[in-house]
C-alpha cells in the first residue's frame, strides 16, 4: 500500500492548535491505554488540562514544557475522547526533545464489562528517526475490575502504522496491540496509576509504561508526579536512544 508523500503530513502550527483546542480535558492518562468507563456528566463534556514546566539558569541553562490536554463527551453508549500533548525541551539554547501528539478515541458499551474500541493517533517525535507517524486501532476491551477504589481494564485489537522515516522510504504496517490501565485511590486524595501497552509490527515493537501519583487539592486541582518510559526494539538509524524516559511533575486541572 503507498501515499503520497504528503498524506499525513500535520504542521506543527497544527500540532499546537491540537493541544490548545482541548486544553480543556478528561483523566491524564496515555492514549495508549484504556481509559476507565465513563461515570460523571454521562450527558455533558469532561476535562483535564495537565501543565508542567521547569526553567534553570546559572551553571545551566535549560527549560522543560510538558503540556496535555484532554476532551471528553458521552452520547448513548459511545464515549468520545480527544487527546493533544506537546513537550519540549532546550538546553543552552539548543533543542534536545521536541514531541507532539493528537489524537482521537471512541468506546463503544456492550453488555456487562465489555466494550468495543477503536482510536487514531498522529505523533511526532522529532529525535526518534521518524519525522512522523500515524496510528488506527480497534478491538475489544474488559473492565476486570471497577469499584470505588479500583479500576483495571485490558484491551487488545489489530491495526495500521504507517511510519514515515527519516531518509528513508514510507512504510505501512499491520500492528497487533494490547494494554492495561490500572488505577487505585487509596485515600480521600490520593491515587496511583499504571498504564502498559504494547504495539508489535513486523518491524519492530513499541512498548510504553507510564505510572503516575496523583494527589488532589480540591475538586478541581490535582499535582501529579509520574513517570514514562518508551522503548521501541529496533529504531531507524538516525533515532538518538532506543528508550525515551519522561519524569515530570505537573498540576492537573479537572472538570
Amino acid at each position: 500500500m503507498s501515499y503520497p508523500s504528503s498524506s499525513f503530513r500535520l504542521p506543527r502550527w497544527l500540532a499546537f492548535g491540537g493541544l490548545l483546542a482541548i486544553a480543556g480535558a478528561a483523566q491524564a492518562s496515555p492514549f495508549y491505554a484504556p481509559p476507565p468507563p465513563p461515570e460523571e456528566h454521562p450527558e455533558g463534556l469532561t476535562g483535564s488540562a495537565e501543565l508542567g514546566y521547569t526553567h534553570l539558569s546559572g551553571n545551566t541553562n535549560s527549560q522543560t514544557l510538558i503540556a496535555k490536554g484532554r476532551l471528553t463527551w458521552l452520547t448513548g453508549r459511545w464515549t468520545h475522547t480527544l487527546r493533544g500533548e506537546v513537550r519540549n525541551v532546550s538546553r543552552d539554547g539548543e533543542t534536545s526533545a521536541e514531541q507532539y501528539l493528537v489524537a482521537g478515541r471512541e468506546r463503544f458499551e456492550l453488555e456487562g464489562p465489555h466494550y468495543a474500541f477503536g482510536f487514531a493517533r498522529w505523533d511526532r517525535d522529532r529525535f526518534s528517526g521518524y519525522e512522523q507517524q500515524f496510528t488506527a486501532i480497534g478491538g475489544y476491551g474488559r473492565d476486570l475490575l471497577d469499584d470505588a477504589r479500583q479500576q483495571l481494564s485490558l484491551e487488545a485489537g489489530p491495526g495500521y502504522r504507517y511510519d514515515r522515516i527519516v531518509d528513508r522510504e514510507d512504510e505501512s504496517l499491520g500492528v497487533v496491540y494490547g494494554a492495561l490501565a490500572y488505577a487505585w485511590d487509596f485515600s480521600e486524595t490520593a491515587s496511583l496509576g499504571q498504564e502498559l501497552s504494547v504495539e508489535a509490527t513486523d518491524a519492530n515493537v513499541t512498548s510504553r509504561s507510564l505510572t503516575s501519583l496523583t494527589a488532589r487539592l480540591n475538586a478541581h486541582l490535582a499535582l501529579k508526579l509520574s513517570h514514562e518510559i518508551k522503548d521501541t526494539s529496533r529504531p531507524p538509524e538516525d533515532a538518538e536512544a532506543r528508550t525515551d524516559r519522561t519524569t515530570s511533575a505537573s498540576l492537573l486541572y479537572n472538570w
